[in-house]
């Protein structure tokens, strides 16, 4: 319908009130009208097809990529657009609004009322392209965004004294892309000597491994502190290939320490950081300081308090790599069940040994199983029944330690006919059980790390222990430490220990109780018993 006035919205015939919504002009979905034209470009908006909603402008190019860059930086999950009042006049031009109504998750939604024009071409009409349709006043260079805020200060991660263990930091994560360099070999060997002040364990060969795990893809070679940045022999970022992802990380307060139980906490602090995380909508104009148009932020997230000793984490870590075959070792609290650290060497690393996986324990468990069979022999209580209340025939799940692992099978295996496979957690648990017992204290304790977060047990129940349970097992792990296996280990006065391996080939284990602590190593390899005890008698030399 053409309206013979200039500039002077009338008032409205069918043609022009059926421009109130998309949904309510179905029928008018060709540029043979404005309003045909306002809609086909509102339906391809919607639909988050920038190629087709430039398609009914009078710029294309310009517009398909003005509008795939705020598709792509608002991300929203749907994008709602109306428009009202399309008026034709008659110089061949028509005018509109719009509104576009942009929706996330959680019911979050930001909303704008735009206006626009229309002009009558050879093609038919076509939206005059202007920034301006998705946010009144927009120049070409600004840009619409959502992005995530997060509630400052930052939570850390607390050690058992209430110190800082982990805090978030800035970072540079240094990136090599291979297709976007000619010569692969020359940027791996540039970037390795721009970070090897820092990094000198990430070799030529280490990088071409992680290129060749992820082929075609980019990879981070190295994340370093902006300390860190100071002392590289060169600019990483002059590498071709090469660029310089500035972010934010949790990392360790003290730099000397290094723990598995970095992955799981900063799991379970980022969980804190995504449940109180904001939005905000923003325009974003060159040389300009973004502006809030919408949004909402939360509280800061609490502290993590943790059982973690960072004297014991050290030391630890220490003797971790005491030996060059792959090695771990836990320690715990023997009142309590809490975790004080975990440390591991490269080689273990790179095997991927974790807290909640089972391994074979062979002959270390012998005498506890022994002592098991005897007990329940001549009460109603069953061998299975027993090993859950040593921590051995269940599974624990510990928040900020370890995930549930497939194939966890503890419980499951007759260890009188095919042997027993247990994990680092079952077996602390064993060795928090007898210290428990030893103080008179007889009752089984899930481990921990979050200091008020509860362990799932699941598999079987922890409970009261029987002395003539804890008795007999006390005995043996003093006789180990006394006459048998780790009687050779010094300053390790009052242990009880457990001792074994599954072999030649191991893995081979030590379980001790000494000085209200547990300690727990698992190493495997030829000679993995002999190791574990290299690293136990480490362990006591430094702590």
């Amino acid at each position: 319908m053409k309206i013979w006035v200039k500039r002077a919205p009338i008032a409205l015939t069918a043609a022009v009130a059926c421009g109130l919504a998309i949904s309510s002009c179905g029928a008018q979905n060709s540029s043979d009208t404005a309003a045909g034209a306002a809609n086909e470009f509102a339906s391809a908006f919607a639909r988050q097809d920038a190629t087709a909603a430039a398609d009914s402008t009078t710029a294309p190019g310009q517009a398909s990529d003005f509008l795939t860059a705020t598709l792509t930086a608002m991300h929203a999950g749907r994008v709602d657009v109306a428009v009202h009042k399309p008026v034709e006049y008659s110089d061949g031009t028509a005018s509109f609004s719009m509104k576009t109504t942009y929706t996330w998750a959680k019911d979050r939604q930001f909303e704008t009322t735009t206006a626009g024009t229309l002009r009558k071409l050879s093609s038919g009409w076509k939206i005059q392209w202007e920034p301006g349709l998705l946010y009144t006043g927009m120049s070409r260079d600004a840009q619409l965004r959502e992005i995530r805020t997060d509630a400052t200060p930052a939570p850390t991660v607390r050690s058992a004294s209430g110190k800082t263990f982990m805090y978030l930091q800035p970072v540079n994560q240094i990136v090599l892309d291979p297709s976007k360099t000619n010569n692969v070999k020359a940027s791996v060997a540039g970037l390795v000597r721009a970070i090897s002040p820092i990094a000198p364990l990430i070799t030529a060969d280490v990088v071409n491994q992680m290129l060749a795990r992820k082929p075609g893809e980019a990879i981070i070679a190295v994340t370093l502190r902006n300390s860190d940045m100071q002392v590289l022999a060169s600019d990483p970022a002059k590498v071709a290939g090469v660029s310089i992802n500035r972010t934010g990380q949790l990392v360790m307060a003290d730099r000397r320490l290094n723990s598995p139980l970095e992955v799981g906490l900063t799991n379970y602090w980022q969980a804190i950081r995504d449940a109180t995380s904001g939005w905000q909508v923003q325009l974003v104009q060159p040389g300009q300081r973004p502006v809030a148009l919408a949004g909402e932020q939360g509280p800061a997230g609490p502290n993590v308090p943790t059982s973690i000793n960072q004297q014991v984490q050290l030391t630890l870590g220490d003797a971790a790599v005491e030996v060059a075959q792959p090695a771990t070792i836990l320690a715990l609290d023997a009142d309590s069940g809490g975790i004080l650290g975990m440390a591991q060497n490269d080689a273990a690393a790179a095997r991927g040994i974790s807290l909640d996986q089972t391994y074979p324990v062979g002959s270390t468990l012998n005498q506890v199983f022994a002592t098991v069979s005897r007990v329940a022999s001549s009460s109603p209580v069953t061998d299975e029944t027993l090993l859950d209340r040593l921590g051995l025939g269940v599974k624990f799940t510990v928040p900020g330690a370890a995930a549930p692992m497939a194939g966890n099978n503890v419980g499951t295996i007759d260890y009188k006919t095919t042997g027993f496979a247990a994990s680092m957690l079952n077996m602390g648990a064993l060795g928090v059980a007898m210290a428990r017992a030893a103080d008179n204290a007889p009752t089984s304790v899930a481990p921990f790390v979050i200091a008020g977060t509860p362990t799932k047990v699941t598999g079987g129940e922890l409970g009261p222990l029987d002395s003539a349970l804890t008795t007999p097992i006390l005995a043996a792990m003093s006789m180990t430490a006394k006459n048998g296996d780790a009687s050779d280990l010094t300053r390790a006065g009052g242990l009880k220990a457990l001792v074994g391996t599954n072999g030649p080939q191991g893995p081979g284990w030590f379980v001790g109780v000494q000085d209200h602590k547990v300690i727990v190593i698992y190493t495997e390899g030829a000679q993995s018993g002999t190791a574990a005890l290299q690293v136990a008698q480490k362990y006591f030399t430094i702590k």
